[in-house]
């Protein structure tokens, strides 16, 4: 496979789980500890060798982009208190990546929005990372995703072993092994299947690394689910004809926090915060504490 050079970052939703907070705000600057989610994505993106990111906005998202951006009177009141601390994180958002933009102006799901950075990616395969999945950067993921597409000239998707009863949540892959134990070839992908008819419990999880070949597809497939453009539909169909070399499914075991979900979320700034050396003894203690008392 090509070597990957472009990350797209779907941010377009409303964001309605989290009204009112959402009213004025986007949701994917709701904070995770003290950063927004969606600076931990870019950093994974980054982290992976995709300095070239994408994001794909709606109306009021003006905040995303105000915060990969300079902040000019800030950094000077920082430097002028000398708080260096501070000033380095508030600069770091601003050099992380070469950021673009593009609107997606109607809410007609993740395949229309993927479908808008076909100008950006053009004739390249690239890597799509979806803002409500964080992946704990301990954990390799996108890094291994990009080492099978090249491996495999494929399409790649991230899988995870869902409980049965929560299919209807997700996509879901029918696959078979490989010889590598983490790697599956994906046969099927059918979205948000009742337990019953679930082909597996294998979900797909907010990662792909794709082959342009999905623009094409895309541009000719139907609403799906909820009337909207489904990703899961195109690579169901690159999967079942092979284009592009079909769907490679990496299994991922790590850690995931899903911050599309209020209740999730929760236990995403939890976990987050109990990890880091400043917070995580004192959080700890105090849930200990907390949970025994409750």
């Amino acid at each position: 496979g090509m070597p990957i050079s472009k990350a797209v970052i779907p941010a377009a939703g409303l964001g309605t789980r989290f009204l009112p907070a959402t009213k004025a705000m986007p949701k994917e600057m709701l904070p995770v500890v003290d950063k927004p989610a969606i600076q931990y994505v870019v950093e994974e993106a980054v982290n992976a060798g995709l300095h070239d990111v994408l994001m794909v906005t709606g109306r009021n998202k003006n905040a995303l982009e105000n915060h990969f951006d300079r902040a000019t009177e800030l950094e000077a009141v920082l430097a002028s208190k000398g708080d260096q601390r501070r000033l380095e994180e508030v600069v770091r958002s601003t050099h992380l990546a070469t950021m673009h933009y593009v609107r997606q102006r109607d809410p007609l799901g993740l395949g229309h929005a993927v479908l808008r950075a076909a100008m950006h990616v053009g004739d390249e395969p690239f890597a799509v990372l979806l803002g409500d999945d964080l992946i704990d950067d301990r954990d390799v993921l996108l890094e291994r995703m990009i080492a099978v597409h090249e491996s495999h000239a494929s399409s790649v998707v991230a899988l995870m072993e869902v409980e049965p009863s929560q299919t209807h949540l997700y996509g879901i892959a029918t696959v078979e092994p490989t010889d590598e134990s983490d790697v599956v070839r994906v046969t099927g992908l059918v979205e948000k299947p009742r337990p019953e008819d679930a082909p597996s419990n294998l979900a797909v999880i907010g990662r792909y690394v794709l082959q342009p070949d999905v623009f094409a597809i895309l541009e000719n497939t139907p609403a799906g689910s909820g009337g909207e453009i489904q990703l899961t539909d195109a690579l169901n169909s690159m999967a079942e004809s092979g284009l592009g070399g079909g769907v490679t499914g990496v299994v991922f075991t790590g850690r995931r926090y899903d911050t599309g979900d209020r209740l999730d979320y929760l236990k995403a700034i939890v976990q987050v915060a109990a990890t880091r050396d400043d917070l995580g003894p004192d959080m700890v203690a105090w849930l200990k504490d907390f949970v025994a008392n409750h």
